[in-house]
């Protein structure tokens, strides 16, 4: 779908600390993109009821209250379309969906939970967006207030993509009580730090080719407070803007000393380190400290691109119009989706003429069954190419299993409701038909997702019994509706002359129940010649 004329867009990123919103215009023709307005709040949605993990009333409203006035700032500056994601916080309290729910129903706004390895994907095509990497490899960090990203990448595909359950706002309530913090609370949570970034490092390490040194890149809040208290100290002024600022390690160690014998009264009384900024601000240097230090990072630069621009970014992919560089982005779903299915020996040639099938009976029942597009016809080939992949686990309950694997694979390029959605797609290509009971369907908290799986895994159960042998035996499939009879007639056509596909037409009328369930019709299995 192209565009071909202005756009102005907004991107919402819903984080741990703050809520940040871009609005840009987006200028399709060359393709490039011009922040015209920037708003933050600090909500702190991080601050999660100790016993229950949940978000707070108090959390919420905060939140809420900030959404609003960005929906106003947007309305006021004609956005057309607002793009919003929620990460870390909202990903881990029980309650996440149910706010998120909230927001839909009280301000319209919907907003899509990406995961960790999906929201260090955004990063990467943020920092992109503004930062020329001239082919060479750059590593990116960004100290959120839940969680750290680490990406290794050089302007092409990125070489790895981590998250870590390490941010500013997590550690301070989690490892800081005393104020100044003393030296064994320090030391702990040093050491924490360390053992928790170890490995993201050590995988990112891996995939450095020899001789090359990466340069640093330094997103988020977090860094952008130092590097300005830096600025401030050193030049006296805080260049505007910070991109492209700079500073060492030797720099920041400093920093962090001076910190750590600070009291919160004394921190906020840096110049330019607000009251919020200034309770987590010491854990977010130590996490950056660590990081460049695990790294062999001498120094790092700063990108005020990051997560929200990233968004901006994969809408202009989803909607081509990025064809230069970031190319290979827009097939993000599909490599990622054959990326999982090879990891978990699936059977490429099998899952592929399942997908066929299933995409098949996809078009040619829609506008008469169905009212699903593009979007949805996506989830299902995805769900048919992975429906097997329990297999890797166990032969008994593959299916479950394979709601598993999907569930908790990182498939990039989804949101977190997609993800879901492919899975109970893929759980029930057998066996139950989905029911409110099952744990899984109930995952799946907006109504519309739920009537996909029901619909969808309908006809993707016709689709893996069209190859019950898995030798192709059958050709085709063309679909007929007979709405005087109430009937639906699947004609299929043998790709051997002489194969009467028993199993395949026993297997379809087995396998018929949901359809006939979910569509209020019967269902006609009929083996044609072939032409």
């Amino acid at each position: 779908m192209a565009v071909d004329h202005e756009r102005v867009l907004a991107a919402i990123d819903v984080g741990t600390n703050s809520i940040h919103m871009v609005v840009v215009r987006v200028q399709p023709t060359l393709p490039a993109f011009t922040i015209i307005s920037k708003e933050k709040t600090t909500v702190r949605l991080g601050d999660r009821d100790k016993q229950t993990g949940n978000l707070s009333p108090e959390a919420m409203e905060r939140a809420m209250e900030a959404l609003r006035r960005c929906i106003e700032i947007s309305k006021a500056l004609n956005v057309e379309q607002i793009l919003a994601v929620a990460t870390s916080a909202v990903r881990e309290a029980p309650n996440g969906r149910e706010f998120l729910n909230r927001v839909g129903e009280e301000l319209g706004l919907w907003i899509n939970l990406i995961s960790g390895p999906e929201e260090a994907r955004r990063i990467y095509l943020g920092v992109l967006s503004g930062m020329e990497f001239n082919q060479q490899p750059h590593v990116i960090i960004d100290i959120g207030g839940g969680s750290t990203e680490l990406i290794l990448g050089d302007g092409h595909e990125p070489r790895t993509l981590s998250s870590t359950k390490v941010g500013a706002v997590r550690l301070t309530a989690e490892h800081i009580t005393t104020d100044p913090i003393s030296n064994v609370e320090f030391q702990s949570l040093q050491a924490y730090i360390r053992g928790m970034l170890e490995r993201s490092v050590e995988e990112l390490l891996a995939h450095l080719r020899p001789g090359e040194r990466p340069c640093l890149v330094g997103t988020s809040g977090t860094i952008e407070s130092l590097a300005a208290m830096h600025a401030r100290e050193t030049q006296g002024v805080v260049p505007s803007p910070l991109n492209g600022y700079s500073f060492t390690l030797r720099d920041l160690q400093d920093m962090v000393n001076r910190l750590r014998r600070l009291n919160l009264t004394e921190r906020s009384q840096i110049p330019g380190i607000n009251d919020r900024r200034a309770e987590i601000i010491l854990a977010g240097a130590l996490i950056l400290q660590e990081a460049m230090t695990l790294l062999g990072a001498e120094s790092i630069v700063i990108c005020e691109r990051s997560l929200r621009e990233g968004v901006i970014v994969d809408w202009m992919l989803t909607h081509g119009l990025i064809e230069d560089r970031l190319r290979y982005q827009s097939s993000v779903r599909q490599r990622s989706v054959i990326k999982t299915a090879q990891k978990y020996r699936v059977n490429l040639t099998y899952s592929e003429r399942v997908a066929h099938f299933a995409l098949s009976l996809f078009d040619q029942t829609q506008g008469v069954l169905h009212e699903w597009g593009e979007e949805e016809r996506e989830l299902l080939w995805a769900a048919a190419i992975l429906h097997n992949c329990g297999h890797h686990v166990s032969h008994d309950a593959h299916h479950k299993h394979s709601y598993y694997l999907i569930r908790n694979g990182d498939l990039l390029g989804y949101t977190e409701t997609e993800v879901e959605t492919i899975a109970n797609l893929a759980r029930y290509h057998r066996k139950s038909l989905p029911k409110r009971k099952h744990e899984n369907y109930r995952s799946l908290t907006s109504k519309r997702h739920r009537r996909i799986v029901d619909q969808l895994s309908a006809l993707l159960r016709l689709a893996v019994a069209l190859d019950r042998r898995q030798i192709g035996a059958i050709k085709q499939v063309t679909c007929k509706h007979l709405p005087d009879k109430s009937e639906f007639h699947l004609l299929l056509e043998a790709a051997r002359v002489g194969d009467d596909c028993a199993l395949e037409l026993w297997s379809l009328n087995y396998k018929k129940d949901a359809f006939e369930t979910e569509f209020g019709l019967k269902l006609v299995p009929v083996l044609g010649s072939v032409h």
